[in-house]
């Protein structure tokens, strides 16, 4: 952080680096370059003449009540007025009347030309001038966007530009099939083309496809999966629309033939668990696709 001299850092402490972790705010001031600043108090600072940081930082996991009120502190006349805080805007919990919820509205009530805030993990506007940057890096599938930082310009209202920061990409694409489809390209265009290495993906398959179309399906997927940072595919909501015919491919007679058919009656069996039938489901199409490779 040192080296980048033309820039200012701040560091605010959010929900799992409190203040309650003193001792960790206490080397980072100590240890800190001159162009960071660890921002531990409700204090207005001034971070460039005319330019004053309204910070809200978090005293602890879940602090009970809205820290963001301290912005409301007042600044020298025509400053501009940033406000920089961590919390929900919302209660995610689901929980009636929780505590320590930031007002949608903070910007308005404190004056603020922006407020900037963390906790939640995907980029996301609140209002024109209240943000939740998101993380440059993500590390799950719970956003589906990129990893972004916000460009905020406040020559007059703010101007907020997304910056694409990201190296990986976390994707959840999905698939519906329908007997008759040409499968291939459907897959074809749910996986992203360039820069496979750099995305990691969890596709969930639906619908219903014949054993063979199952089988070609699996293959497919086990041929792609290498390409990508990581990879997983959940077939278990594709039903199997198995024919005579298919059972004949297995094998006509003899244990494989009586396996299938058990399979095949457990598959549609409502008196089964809808886990059961997908596992029924599930290994009579592993168990024709097995009997094909040994064939091949």
């Amino acid at each position: 952080m040192g080296e980048e001299g033309d820039l200012t850092w701040v560091l605010l402490p959010g929900n799992h680096d409190s203040l309650a972790a003193s001792e960790l705010w206490r080397r980072i001031a100590q240890d800190a370059p001159a162009n960071l600043r660890a921002i531990t108090d409700d204090a207005p600072v001034e971070l460039a003449p005319g330019h004053w940081l309204l910070p809200a930082p978090c005293t602890q996991r879940r602090p009970g009540r809205d820290l963001t009120e301290a912005m409301s502190a007042p600044t020298p006349e025509g400053a501009r007025r940033i406000g920089l805080g961590h919390g929900a805007i919302t209660d995610f919990s689901g929980e009636e009347g929780a505590t320590g919820i930031i007002p949608p509205d903070r910007a308005a009530r404190s004056g603020l030309d922006y407020l900037a805030l963390g906790d939640w993990h995907g980029q996301m506007q609140v209002t024109p001038a209240t943000w939740y940057s998101g993380t440059p890096e993500p590390d799950s599938f719970k956003h589906d966007a990129p990893g972004r930082a916000l460009l905020v310009t406040l020559d007059g209202p703010a101007q907020v530009t997304p910056v694409d920061t990201a190296q990986f990409r976390w994707m959840r694409p999905a698939l519906d099939l329908l007997p008759g489809e040409d499968v291939a390209p459907r897959l074809t265009a749910a996986l992203p083309v360039a820069r496979a290495r750099d995305h990691l993906l969890r596709i969930t398959v639906t619908g219903r496809l014949p054993l063979a179309d199952r089988a070609a399906l699996e293959a497919a997927l086990d041929a792609r999966a290498p390409d990508f940072g990581w990879f997983e595919a959940d077939l278990s909501a594709l039903a199997v629309e198995a024919l005579p015919e298919d059972l004949d491919q297995i094998d006509r007679a003899g244990a494989l033939r009586q396996a299938a058919q058990v399979l095949l009656a457990e598959a549609g069996d409502a008196a089964l668990s809808q886990a059961d039938r997908e596992t029924a489901q599930a290994a009579l199409a592993r168990l024709y696709a097995l009997t094909q490779e040994v064939r091949a």
